[in-house]
C-alpha cells in the first residue's frame, strides 16, 4: 500500500479542549496499602507541572495511572482529555514517556531504537524517517545515529530517550527524574531541549525530580506525601506561603548534637550529623549563636526556598535517596579498594 501522508498517531484524533491532566479524587490501593488517598491536581496545557515528593510519596504511582500503566481505583482521570479508562489508547498516543530506569534496547543503533518506537505507534516509513531526522537534530545525536547504544554515555542514553519520547510528536510529555545521576552541564542541556519544545509546539510537561534547582521556573508544583497532596501552588507562591529560613548546622560532638536537638526539637535531622533548624525571629541567628556558637564545626543559613518549604512539610530534603545512593557507592568502592 502506498503512503500518502507523513502524520503521525498522535494527530489521528483531534485535540481535545481543556486541561491537559485532569484528577479528580483519584484512589488507589496495593491491597490494603493506601498508595494515593484522594488526589485531586489540573496540569494546564503547554505548562510544566513539577510533582514533588519523598520516597513512597506516591508519585510513581500517580505518573503510572496517568500513564495507563495502572487501573485507578476509584475517581477521575483524564490525560489529554481521553479518560485514561475508555480510552487508554487515545492517551498513550497523546503522551510521551522518559521513565526513570533505562529502557533502551542498547544492542541496536540510536535510529534502530527509535525507527522501532515509531513502528509501535504505527507511524508510516516516511513519517519515520522524517521524525528521527528531527528528534536526532533536536538532542544534538546527528552523528551517533548508527552507533549503538551500547558505547554511548549516561548522558547520551538519556538524550536519546528523550528523543525517542518525542518521536510520535505527543502532547504531554512524562519526565520521571529524567536527570538523575547525570552531571549538571548535561542536566542544564537536557533542560534547554525540553524548554526549547515547550516554546516552540506546546508540549506540557510532567516531572518528577530529585534536583529541586530543576523546577525553580515550573509554572506549578504540587507536593504529595504518604500519598496525599500537602500543598501545591506556583514557585513563588509557595515560597511566599510556607517559606522557612533555616541554619543548617553540623554539631561539633554527639554531645553537642543531643544538646541542640533538645534545645530545638523542629530541627530536621539531615544524616548521621547535619541538622537543620528553623530560624524563626529576627533575632534567631544572634541568639543560637550566643547560645551554640561554640559548639558548631558548620554553620550555614538559608533564605526561603523551594527545598526548605519540602522540608518544613515533609520533614525531608529532596535528595534523600539520590545522595544515599551515592554515598552507598562511595562505601562499596571504599570496600572494593580495601580488599
Amino acid at each position: 500500500m502506498t503512503e500518502t501522508t507523513a502524520e503521525t498517531p498522535a494527530h489521528r484524533f483531534a485535540r481535545k479542549p481543556g486541561p491537559a491532566v485532569r484528577v479528580e479524587h483519584l484512589t488507589l490501593k496495593y491491597g490494603s496499602q493506601l498508595a494515593l488517598d484522594d488526589v485531586s491536581l489540573t496540569v494546564a496545557r503547554g505548562s510544566s507541572f513539577a510533582l514533588l515528593g519523598p520516597n513512597g510519596a506516591g508519585k510513581t504511582s500517580l505518573m503510572s495511572v496517568l500513564a495507563t500503566l495502572l487501573e485507578p481505583g476509584s475517581g477521575t482521570v483524564e490525560v489529554a482529555g481521553h479518560d485514561v479508562r475508555r480510552a487508554s489508547r487515545q492517551v498513550r498516543l497523546s503522551i510521551g514517556m522518559v521513565f526513570q530506569d533505562a529502557s533502551l534496547d542498547d544492542r541496536l543503533s540510536a535510529e534502530e531504537n527509535l525507527d522501532f518506537h515509531g513502528l509501535v505507534y504505527g507511524m508510516p516509513a516516511r513519517a519515520r524517517a522524517e521524525a528521527i531526522d528531527r528528534v536526532l537534530e533536536l538532542v544534538e545525536l546527528t552523528e551517533w545515529r548508527e552507533a549503538i547504544v551500547r558505547s554511548f554515555s549516561g548522558g547520551m542514553k538519556r538524550r536519546l530517550e528523550i528523543a525517542r519520547a518525542l518521536m510520535h510528536d505527543p502532547e504531554i510529555l512524562f519526565l520521571d527524574e529524567p536527570t538523575v545521576g547525570l552531571d549538571a552541564q548535561t542536566r542544564s542541556r537536557i533542560w534547554a531541549y525540553l524548554n526549547r519544545q515547550r516554546a516552540e509546539r506546546g508540549l506540557t510537561l510532567l516531572t518528577t525530580t530529585h534536583y529541586i534547582e530543576e523546577v525553580e521556573d515550573a509554572d506549578f508544583i504540587c507536593i504529595i506525601d504518604k500519598g496525599k497532596i500537602i500543598s501545591k501552588g506556583s514557585p513563588a507562591e509557595l515560597k511566599q506561603k510556607l517559606g522557612q529560613a533555616f541554619l543548617h548546622v553540623v554539631p561539633a560532638s554527639a554531645e553537642d548534637r543531643e544538646a541542640l536537638l533538645a534545645a530545638y526539637p523542629t530541627a530536621h535531622a539531615l544524616g548521621p550529623e547535619a541538622m537543620a533548624i528553623p530560624a524563626i525571629g529576627e533575632d534567631f541567628v544572634a541568639s543560637f549563636l550566643a547560645r551554640f556558637g561554640n559548639r558548631l564545626r558548620e554553620m550555614r543559613y538559608e533564605a526561603p526556598t523551594l527545598e526548605g518549604v519540602f522540608l518544613g512539610l515533609t520533614g525531608r530534603v529532596l535528595r534523600d535517596r539520590t545522595d544515599g545512593a551515592r554515598e552507598a557507592q562511595r562505601a562499596a568502592g571504599r570496600r572494593a579498594g580495601r580488599r
